[in-house]
């Protein structure tokens, strides 16, 4: 028998234009009508008991500060910790400092099943409470779980459909691979994005699932706290392919220009013991600045009633204001390229990331210097304030982990402050499918670029 009897096509030629079949499908899909989701979100925090209430740090249940160390930790030794962080970069104003980081060294699952009805892709998605959503429950991925959460270590019930993640056949894995979370929040994290489709197995749904099309969740991108930071990371990393007749650089000269970025930086980043980092001061609120900038850690108390466990305590990290994340987009020789930052964060894997063009927290630069204010933010700013956004949503971050982390997402297209072919050191215009190319590949492209590139993958923007 000849070996050929056993190769497959290295890559699934029809599943693009599946996705883009799936994306042009709005509206309504094979449960619901896209304009009574948030409806069915309603009822589903109606049906269940959700509350979430602050404690200061040493009381929360299962929780206490190591001896010696200062560090918070949880009793099991499992799900993660608040530990200290020393950093030192090499450009940008701050050349060095401490913080609080957490440290969750395991890999999560962040999975979506896909399903064809009727010929179109559905993906199965949940009405997931969230502790640290500003309305709690948003649409997430069918499988959302720390693998403390799936091993059980809470002796809580098991993660419904996970088996369909962890034992995938290869031949129904759709996109599959570990991306970042946030850099400035975490030290090293990563969690397995995934699409993996159920083919010709039935699925039936909980009351708590529902399927739906990528371009209903396209029009959901489009509204403020609706679908929740691990459902658009995952969008983010569709295998979608653009049409794109060329890009200012190659595929080959985009990424030499990033691995020099890589290459060209010198990072020195550490963990240290929470109770030595300066800079930061422990009282019954949480441990935060004096000056009350960038975040705090806190802590909740949590009830809900249809997680695998009801109710839990935990802390969080608290932006001190909220952030924003954009693009700034032109189009070159008639194709849309993005503007991308190749920018260090300290808890990255690899020093950095491609990031939005403009990623901050606003209150954070306020006092700052004119110099010292991210290149680009002034000229976004401006943009948004005479109605020039192409796309403009305020989106939740990673609600278990953050409290009311709120993002306000923008494609702002360049002016001619902006317009330059010659991008500044450390950026470079790179086309969407570039990015989805990238994206295939792990630590690429940071979350809140993946959060954007949903928008354009799902339809919810069109440049």
């Amino acid at each position: 028998m000849s070996t050929a009897a056993f190769l497959r096509p290295r890559a699934a030629q029809d599943l693009p234009a599946r996705l883009a079949r799936s994306a042009a499908v709005t509206g309504t899909g094979r449960h619901l009508r896209t304009e009574d989701v948030t409806g069915w979100l309603d009822e589903r925090a109606r049906a269940h008991r959700f509350t979430v209430r602050r404690v200061p740090l040493d009381r929360i249940e299962q929780w206490s500060f190591a001896p010696g160390t200062g560090d918070l930790v949880h009793r099991s030794g499992r799900f993660f910790a608040v530990r200290g962080l020393a950093a030192r970069v090499d450009e940008g104003p701050y050349g060095s400092w401490q913080q609080p980081v957490i440290h969750q060294p395991e890999v999560g699952i962040l999975g979506i099943l896909a399903k064809e009805f009727d010929g179109v892709l559905h993906f199965l998605m949940q009405a997931k409470m969230e502790p640290g959503n500003p309305n709690l429950l948003q649409i997430s991925p069918t499988v959302q779980a720390t693998r403390s959460n799936y091993q059980r270590v809470h002796s809580g019930s098991e993660v419904k459909y996970l088996e369909h993640f962890t034992g995938a056949p290869p031949h129904l894995v759709l996109a599959d691979s570990l991306q970042s979370e946030h850099g400035a929040w975490f030290y090293r994290k990563a969690n397995r994005n995934m699409v993996v489709e159920a083919a010709d197995t039935e699925v039936p749904t909980t009351p708590d699932h529902c399927w739906l099309t990528l371009g209903q969740l396209g029009e959901l991108l489009r509204l403020d706290h609706v679908v929740n930071m691990d459902t658009r990371t995952v969008l983010g990393c569709l295998p979608l392919q653009g049409s794109e007749p060329g890009a200012l650089h190659s595929d080959a000269g985009l990424l030499s220009w990033f691995t020099a970025e890589r290459a060209r930086h010198d990072v020195d980043v550490r963990l240290m013991p929470l109770a030595d980092v300066k800079g930061w001061t422990r009282n019954a609120d949480g441990i935060g600045r004096p000056d009350g900038r960038f975040f705090r850690v806190t802590g909740v108390s949590v009830e809900a009633g249809n997680r695998e466990v009801t109710g839990w305590s935990q802390p969080l990290i608290e932006p001190c204001g909220a952030g924003m994340a954009a693009f700034v987009f032109r189009r070159l020789g008639g194709v849309p390229h993005l503007l991308v930052h190749a920018r260090v964060e300290a808890g990255f894997l690899n020093r950095l990331e491609l990031a939005p063009t403009v990623q901050c927290g606003l209150r954070d630069w306020e006092e700052a210097q004119a110099a010292d204010r991210p290149l680009f933010l002034e000229a976004v700013l401006r943009a948004v304030r005479e109605g020039g956004a192409r796309y403009s949503a305020v989106h939740s971050e990673e609600g278990g982990r953050f409290l009311n982390a709120c993002v306000r997402y923008l494609f702002v297209e360049a002016d001619e402050d902006m317009a330059l072919v010659e991008a500044p050191r450390g950026y470079a215009w790179a086309t969407v499918g570039q990015l989805n190319t990238l994206v295939a590949h792990g630590h690429y492209l940071n979350v809140q670029a993946r959060t954007l590139l949903a928008c354009l993958n799902s339809g919810a923007v069109r440049l």
